[in-house]
């Protein structure tokens, strides 16, 4: 089945998206990738050592990925201006992912300061990917201002909660003309077969998989499950009923 997913002119053939953090060794991140069949992955700018060191994250994503640099640890639209501009003249590419996080408890995105650094972002021709709290009118403002996709969170990030907003989301799908990719929280595959049921575009995870007893074994339920969610809504689910209806007929039989 050819389905790709396209975002900023890029076609892919996988809708899992990958992060970086939380591995017990970043020797783990290729084979991740290669289980995962993940195409796209995230990095977090203050985690590049743009001198080169022993610990430059760089050194174990495959020259194939699609670099996705998060504004991770700005505060305001500024910030995360700054660190994206950063990024690309640093060579990792025109994608960004916007992160503008104030909320020290929850981690829970600014959705204004967001869309700030969206609309000076875009305009600068980059490809934007924010991420966001589930709100329709946000939404609807950050494809105004030129995003790519948004990606709103299922639950908190780090959490493992689920889908946590899931008729939220399920509005931005119906409502929002752009690839709505599912981000945080996300801690089974079976939710995230349940995303991509809903018509999700994609789904991004990071310590679902990194935390995981065996995180290659976790990566790839999670590519089969988003596989399987995704052809579960192409193929269209059947109705919910209230009450019981019969799959063959109750009357005319032995009278």
């Amino acid at each position: 089945m050819h389905d790709p997913l396209v975002i900023g002119g890029t076609t892919l053939s996988s809708r899992l998206f990958i992060g970086t953090g939380k591995y017990s060794r970043n020797t783990l991140i290729p084979e991740v990738i290669n289980r995962s069949g993940s195409q796209v992955i995230t990095v977090a700018l203050r985690r590049v050592d743009l001198t080169g060191g022993e610990e430059n994250i760089m050194k174990h994503i495959p020259s194939h990925m699609t670099l996705l640099p998060n504004t991770s640890g700005a505060r305001t639209a500024e910030e995360a201006v700054r660190i994206a501009r950063l990024a690309r003249a640093a060579g990792l590419g025109n994608w960004v992912k916007i992160e503008v996080i104030n909320d020290q408890k929850y981690l829970l995105p600014d959705n204004l300061e967001t869309i700030r650094a969206t609309e000076i972002l875009a305009a600068e021709g980059f490809v934007v990917l924010p991420y966001m709290s589930p709100d329709l009118s946000a939404a609807i403002r950050l494809r105004d201002a030129g995003a790519a996709a948004v990606m709103p969170l299922g639950a908190p990030i780090g959490t493992n909660r689920g889908l946590r907003t899931k008729e939220l989301i399920r509005i931005l799908i119906e409502e929002v003309n752009l690839p709505i990719i599912v981000d945080a929280g996300i801690g089974r595959p079976s939710e995230a077969a349940e995303a991509m049921e809903m018509g999700a575009a994609a789904v991004l995870l990071n310590t679902a998989i990194a935390t995981a007893r065996d995180p290659l074994g976790m990566a790839e339920a999670f590519r089969d499950a988003i596989s399987a969610g995704r052809k579960a809504y192409l193929a269209g689910l059947g109705p919910v009923e209230e009450v019981a209806a019969a799959s063959s007929p109750l009357t005319g039989f032995l009278s």
